[in-house]
């Protein structure tokens, strides 16, 4: 049977001052009406009953997540620490396999945006029908809408089949000039939708990645503590994908934003008539391409242009849309007693 496992880790910096450790960007609505945690969920539930998804989240969000999701609580995994995509996903894939020994994974995360989840799920579904086929690790490349430096790309090799092709090479955030010499070359955007057998994770996971591999008998007897105390933490990218060898690439046709920082905004929410995108109270005179975030108080935003401005938790960000995504700098460059939220 199909599983889904949805991560939902992060410490909640990207959309800072609005998000927190206890409050990240999954449990906001960033991209419409629906937090984003809750979109991915409506787009798989038509693929596999509730009980088939497996949430991977930490213990700071994991009730309200529960709450939000309507989750058996089986099926919400509180990791012990965060110790990034590869073993979060061996535990999920391990989870699965331990209740269905035939388990077909597919692998998302919970915040980004799909609208047109039906596209999304015909992809999914070609990616797990392709893990099944070809038993291989299988990684959905996007067709790409513009050269993003802030993505991961994958370049398809030869052909395997109708659908899906070797991977030649994988590059992970160019500069702009790079990756629209990528997207000339075929590249596509390496969007992080994954799916594999259980067996055959196991088996690259065991060939390739140390860092993991030596914790597997942890799991094996049920100590998931010392599982994630024995780790050491990787990307499931980094750890396994680029090192193996059993992995093809297929393409999704729909469209996808990670919204991996304010300046997306512009892309999945609607604009005014000058380009601006605004939530909250927010009053715009002659103000052109802003993106304006007001949580509790009226925000004016006067005879500017291409700036982000939020307003929350008793702070106040103004910065160039084109700095936003630099906010992880700009936190370490504040004193704690700004930086850190309640």
């Amino acid at each position: 049977m199909s599983w889904v496992t949805i991560l939902a880790g992060g410490s909640g910096s990207r959309f800072w001052p609005l998000t927190r450790s206890t409050h990240p960007k999954q449990l906001l609505p960033l991209a419409g009406s629906l937090t984003t945690a809750k979109a991915a969920m409506e787009a798989v539930l038509p693929l596999v009953g509730r009980d088939r998804v497996l949430l991977v989240t930490g213990v700071a969000i994991a009730e309200r997540l529960a709450s939000e999701l309507d989750l058996p609580a089986e099926n919400l995994l509180i990791e012990p620490r965060a110790a990034s995509t590869a073993p979060a996903l061996v535990w999920a894939t391990h989870v699965a396999r331990s209740r269905d020994p035939s388990a077909l994974v597919l692998s998302m995360h919970a915040d980004w945006h799909l609208p047109d989840p039906e596209a999304f799920r015909m992809a999914a579904r070609r990616g797990l029908e392709t893990a099944r086929r070809l038993d291989r690790l299988i990684t959905t490349g996007i067709t790409p809408t513009r050269p993003e430096p802030g993505y991961g790309y994958v370049l398809p090799g030869k052909a395997l089949s109708e659908h899906a092709w070797e991977v030649a090479k994988f590059v992970e955030k160019p500069s702009a000039p790079v990756a629209q010499e990528l997207i000339e070359r075929g590249a596509l955007w390496n969007g992080g939708l994954f799916a594999w057998t259980a067996d055959r994770l196991f088996s690259e996971i065991r060939r390739h990645t140390p860092e993991v591999a030596t914790a597997i008998a942890a799991l094996d007897h049920g100590e998931v503590d010392r599982f994630f105390a024995e780790v050491t933490p990787v990307s499931i990218d980094e750890g396994l994908l680029e090192r193996s060898r059993n992995i093809a690439v297929i393409r999704g046709d729909y469209p996808w934003d990670d919204v991996g920082t304010w300046d997306a905004l512009a892309r999945v929410r609607a604009h005014d008539a000058a380009g601006n995108v605004s939530q909250g109270e927010v009053h715009l005179v002659g103000a052109e391409n802003c993106v304006v975030w007001s949580e509790s108080v009226p925000v004016v935003v006067a005879a500017v242009r291409d700036l982000v401005v939020v307003e929350a938790n008793g702070r106040i960000l103004v910065t160039h849309r084109s700095k936003a995504a630099s906010l992880k700098q700009i936190l370490e460059a504040l004193p704690p007693h700004v930086r850190e939220l309640e």
